[in-house]
């Protein structure tokens, strides 16, 4: 990075995307690699995952409309309940395949952004096959703080569900229980951004301290304080553009009936370009928002223990001790 880090604490929303933008540029080599690696993948296995699935419930819906119009005793009836509950297998099996393999490479790719820019912050030698050989052994740790933000998720949603159940039994569809609904969705909605925000966050955590799991989120809670709306503002801009391709590549390319294959073939191409671009984006971005993030609390990550820590990873892991990197306060 080009800047010091106590310059960082007055990055806003531009700033933050223009320090990542610059990044990419100056390094662009090793991100190139990283993306054909890593990144192309993951993004062809989400784009493939619209495609495969849209077929397959297309298909289950017809065969679903046609078995409507069979008595329910009957054979025909009976042949298309039985094949329908083998396309439901076939459909549910590949989800979790998808989202298997989608934690996978979402996890490595992670793995990779962050230890890459940590090592260019430490101006350390960085390349490709080093990358490589330490993703690894971070992604087990970035595995752990999933399945703990999995958790927060889950218990958050739980909770949703039973406001709106009590919001039903209570209050209903009156007037003023639509009004009351709508205030529940807005706070949802509200949280569910602020716990995304947390985890992206509390992912660089887990790869750059000695910190994973529910450790990790609270240490990304705490960060974020203060540049709360920077960090929510970057996020919602990021899932806006993610949103935009996912319906682009639906509306054209999923359900272009109109456009020649080729036509659609293009446009698939240009969306699978477009998301493995913002993809990388997003990862460099979360990255720098923590260092951000330190900066605006007066925490002077120490250069040379970081790079003892990164050092570490091309051995056994060992993880850096909260002395080294939890880092000295310095005043401004």
């Amino acid at each position: 990075m080009d800047r010091e880090q106590e310059e960082m604490q007055f990055l806003g929303l531009f700033g933050v995307y223009k320090e990542s933008l610059k990044m990419i540029s100056s390094w662009r080599k090793m991100f190139t690699q990283i993306t054909l690696t890593l990144i192309l993948p993951l993004s062809f296995i989400f784009l493939f995952h619209i495609e495969v699935s849209n077929l397959l419930f297309r298909k289950i819906r017809h065969n679903t409309e046609e078995m409507n119009e069979f008595q329910p005793d009957s054979p025909q009836h009976q042949k298309l309940s039985d094949l329908l509950s083998s396309e439901w297998t076939v459909f549910f099996l590949f989800k979790l395949f998808y989202f298997t393999l989608l934690l996978i490479f979402s996890l490595l790719s992670t793995s990779a952004v962050v230890y890459t820019i940590a090592s260019i912050y430490t101006a350390r030698d960085v390349t490709f096959t080093k990358v490589m050989s330490v993703v690894p052994k971070v992604w087990k740790r970035l595995l752990v703080t999933f399945l703990c933000t999995f958790a927060a998720f889950l218990a958050y949603n739980l909770m949703a569900i039973l406001l709106i159940i009590l919001w039903a039994l209570t209050l209903g569809p009156t007037n003023g229980g639509i009004a009351f609904l709508v205030i529940i969705l807005i706070f949802y909605y509200a949280g569910f951004v602020y716990l995304t925000v947390v985890w992206h966050l509390a992912s660089v955590v887990t790869v750059l301290e000695d910190s994973y799991g529910f450790k990790a989120m609270m240490k990304s809670k705490e960060l974020i304080k203060g540049k709360m709306w920077v960090a929510i503002l970057i996020f919602l801009m990021l899932n806006v553009s993610y949103v935009l391709i996912q319906v682009l590549f639906k509306k054209v390319v999923v359900r272009g009936w109109r456009l020649s294959s080729f036509d659609r073939t293009a446009y698939g191409i240009v969306c699978f370009l477009l998301l493995s671009f913002l993809l990388l984006f997003w990862l460099v971005v979360q990255t720098v928002l923590y260092f951000v993030c330190k900066s605006y609390h007066h925490e002077n990550i120490d250069k040379s223990a970081l790079s003892d820590h990164l050092e570490v990873y091309l051995g056994e892991y060992e993880p850096l001790k909260p002395k080294d990197v939890q880092l000295e306060q310095y005043q401004v």
